[in-house]
């Protein structure tokens, strides 16, 4: 049984609601307000976005006038992810589309092109995309191709080689989209060369409901929803202010996390090592690769990541198997199937992510709880289960 508290370890999947988030909400919820009202309570909402808005822009590095707000990143994906586009005022129509074969769901499954002009990216075994074969994609043509390759993996915490990837794009004329939303507050964002970012409120301690779509330059897709011309006519819909303004306050907390990189990888390394030494058949997977500095995958011979998962969650520790759109789903991994683990390794993938929240002493008490449930699981000396 457990003892104490529940821990939660699942940053990846949502971060706990930050206290300043929480209290943006609650004071947008209690003035109310339409912000495409004129009177006063639809200024002073309207006065709460644009804050919001800014504060979005410091966190991606762009001017506020670049931010359009959604309803998350599965919105902004479909948004983004389309043939017909727009730049310096004139029409784009894209041919085909080319996205990583370890992007997120919401990625890979929103596009809005015909089957047969999509395109997958392959990886290689440490998750990372292959160069040689985005330029082999792009120089088949037909015309310009939209190309979709994430910042960081949330299974995995792998971090893509972008600005690589986005000069392969630029020499042969095609857009950037990028889903940051897992590197948002864990990796600078001022300097990613995408032409259009994508992220997510509730990933860094704000309220689901909320996303946004950055463009770096006079560039962006036709609007997915069209009607009363909210969001600069590029999104219709009354803006979600409480989620709104909890985004703006965890964007701005997010900001001041990238001063604390430093000690959560540290946590993270010390936590890696500690497991090793309690199980060393254990493997981290994406471990020659860059990683996020909150996230560790790991496997363990022989045990399904949702056994693991439900063993855990008996110890009152909330830790996942792969991303949350699709552990609930019994299956392996795209992820590491495309990082060429067979189907029965890649049913193991569990992971563990840090954030805000996360204390050195709720990583000595996970410490103690692995050991209790690999040995019970009977992985602890790399004997499989």
């Amino acid at each position: 049984m457990p003892v104490g508290p529940r821990l939660y370890l699942d940053h990846n999947a949502t971060a706990p609601l930050r206290p300043e988030a929480m209290a943006a909400a609650l004071a947008a919820m209690q003035a109310g307000g339409n912000a495409s009202s004129v009177h006063a309570e639809g200024r002073a909402a309207r006065a709460a976005i644009e804050r919001a808005r800014a504060a979005v822009g410091r966190l991606a590095g762009v001017s506020p006038g670049r931010v359009t707000f959604t309803s998350g990143a599965t919105e902004a994906a479909v948004t983004l992810l389309q043939p017909d586009w727009m730049a310096q005022g004139r029409p784009l129509r894209f041919a085909r589309l080319i996205v990583s074969a370890v992007e997120h769901p919401c990625m890979l499954r929103a596009g809005r092109f015909a089957a047969d002009t999509v395109s997958e990216l392959a990886v290689d075994a440490d998750g990372i995309v292959r160069l040689d074969r985005l330029e082999a994609l792009l120089a088949e043509g037909p015309g310009p191709a939209l190309v979709a390759v994430q910042l960081a993996n949330s299974e995995t915490g792998v971090i893509q080689p972008i600005e690589a990837v986005a000069g392969v794009v630029s020499r042969h004329g095609g857009i950037l989209v990028c889903d940051a939303v897992q590197a948002a507050g864990r990796l600078p964002l001022a300097s990613v060369p995408a032409d259009c970012l994508m992220l997510s409120g509730h990933k860094i301690g704000g309220l689901a409901g909320a996303g946004a779509i950055v463009a770096r330059d006079d560039c962006g897709p036709v609007p997915l929803l069209t009607g009363g011309g909210q969001e600069r006519n590029r999104r219709a819909g009354t803006e979600a202010l409480p989620a709104i303004a909890a985004f703006g306050a965890a964007a701005e907390a997010a900001v001041n996390d990238l001063q604390n990189i430093g000690a959560l990888t540290g946590l993270r390394d010390w936590l890696r090592d500690a497991l090793r030494t309690i199980s060393p058949c254990l493997t981290v997977i994406g471990e020659n690769a860059d990683r996020l500095p909150n996230t560790l995958c790991v496997t363990l011979p022989g045990v399904a990541a949702e056994t693991a998962v439900i063993a855990f969650d008996l110890e009152g520790v909330a830790v996942s198997a792969g991303s949350a759109c699709s552990s609930g789903k019994v299956g392996a991994s795209h992820v590491l199937k495309a990082m060429g683990m067979s189907d029965g390794a890649a049913r193991g993938g569990l992971r563990i992510s840090l954030g805000w929240s996360t204390q050195r002493a709720d990583v000595e008490r996970f410490i103690d709880v692995w050991q209790r449930v690999v040995a019970r699981l009977g992985s602890g000396s790399g004997r499989a289960a």
